[in-house]
């Protein structure tokens, strides 16, 4: 039997923008309110979905939200027709209506947490879509998320999809953006490491002060019960509120892990050193442990390049490459810091640069841009064929984002009807291209 690590990314949706709706998010906030380019956003998003796949890497898409929520403001009191209501809320409103609009969903890193059959008590795979709570504009996600999941992941003998966690920030679940897997390969049982930022029952533990923490311990408890997943291949660690406080909002800014790989920062967590001994004896294996000090990466740096919401992956060749933005190579210390690392004899051999500025922007780098689905090979046959990278839907994909995605896009754009109906129109001929069905609340009505 084959194993692969599939890695789902998330296509960028026609209303692409900047709204800076993302407080502890630093690259989110400076940004606000600037032009995007939906069209180069989605084009730079499928360009590095094909790198990958040219490198061997079985490659999946996942399918963006629609925006603007029309279904959420009219929940909010704004009646009329979907004219009406943009005008209204767009006026009334202006900071609910633009969350409202949020382009968010591409960042699939915090669709869902996946834990592989190997690990589960069912062998199946399971998914429970995050519940996004800490922020009003996210939480908006999971009901979609989770029918496009389903879509996607439709055999119900390989695969258990579960609801979100209860709408409550005391199981604030931000996904698989604080949730890495750690295996000697993709298709043996694993360790699933959950990292959070508080605790939601007992206000005696350390925990932010001046940025929220998104991720709950009651919620990573909660999702491990959920997966059937035994205290043998778990383990809890708790991110460093000083980090949080500088804008590390995930886990996966501050740190990336792949098989017997940790690659993270000095300053990312609290008591590492017993969480790593229990990770290693739990894994039955020797780790990588890349500590990179302070010293040579500042946090700020590492926030600003995003060089651990990087994307590490194996080839067949047995080596990893990070796949890391162009924002790393461009600034002198993280780029030294990269070149240095890949001769130090760990599995990291090579890192290769993309562009994907338009996200980058926005707050998420590739790292937030892909959902990581280990799965063997009768899984991945029963996986939605058309949801994979073939050079075929890559090039349809392209002809669709070129038909339907404007080149630019300010916020006063938002309330534009005519936006609202080429967004609705491209994601109807969107689920007919990936054979989704109706997942989306207009083709449900």
């Amino acid at each position: 039997m084959q194993h692969f690590e599939v890695n789902f990314d998330g296509l960028v949706g026609p209303t692409h923008n900047y709204a800076g709706l993302s407080f502890g998010n630093v690259a989110s906030l400076s940004n606000a309110k600037s032009s995007s380019s939906p069209k180069s956003a989605a084009k730079q998003g499928l360009q590095k979905m094909k790198a990958l796949q040219e490198m061997g890497l079985v490659q999946g898409v996942l399918a963006p939200q629609e925006r603007p929520d029309i279904y959420a403001l009219r929940r909010l009191g704004f009646h009329g027709s979907d004219k009406e209501v943009l005008a209204a809320a767009a006026k009334d409103a202006p900071a609910i209506f633009r969350a409202c609009c949020s382009a968010s969903s591409m960042w699939t890193a915090n669709a869902a947490t996946v834990s592989p059959s190997a690990d589960t008590a069912n062998g199946k795979v399971h998914f429970t879509p995050a519940n996004l709570t800490n922020k009003f504009h996210r939480s908006l996600e999971p009901e979609t998320t989770g029918r496009i999941l389903r879509a996607m992941f439709a055999n119900s003998r390989y695969f258990e999809h579960h609801r979100h966690l209860p709408d409550n920030e005391h199981f604030g679940d931000e996904g698989a953006a604080n949730h890495t897997r750690f295996c000697k390969e993709y298709g043996f049982a694993g360790v699933e490491l959950f990292v959070y930022g508080r605790h939601a029952f007992d206000s005696s533990k350390p925990a932010p002060t001046r940025y929220p923490a998104r991720q709950t311990y009651e919620a990573s408890e909660a999702v491990a019960r959920l997966h059937g997943l035994s205290d043998e291949n778990v383990v809890y660690l708790q991110q460093n509120p000083e980090v949080i406080d500088k804008g590390v909002f995930h886990n996966d800014v501050i740190a990336v892990g792949n098989q017997n790989v940790m690659f993270y920062h000095q300053e990312a967590f609290i008591d590492q050193q017993r969480a790593f001994a229990e990770l290693e004896a739990k894994l039955g294996d020797s780790m990588h442990f890349i500590e990179v000090p302070s010293q040579v990466v500042s946090v700020e740096d590492a926030v600003n390049t995003y060089l651990f919401n990087t994307q590490l992956v194996t080839l067949k060749s047995g080596h990893m490459v990070i796949i890391a933005p162009t924002e790393c190579q461009e600034n002198e210390r993280v780029a030294a810091y990269l070149e240095q690392l890949v001769q130090q004899g760990t599995p990291i051999k090579e890192v290769r640069y993309f562009d994907v500025k338009q996200s980058m922007r926005n707050g998420g780098g590739p790292a937030c841009l892909r959902l990581r689905v280990a799965l063997n090979d009768q899984e991945l046959a029963a996986v939605n064929p058309h949801c994979i990278l073939t050079d075929n839907l890559f090039e349809r994909l392209n002809k669709w984002v070129d038909k339907h995605y404007r080149d630019e896009l300010s916020t006063d754009d938002l309330a534009d009807p005519d936006l609202l109906d080429e967004s609705r129109t491209a994601l109807d001929e969107l689920t007919q291209i990936m054979h989704l069905g109706s997942v989306y609340p207009f083709q449900r009505d």
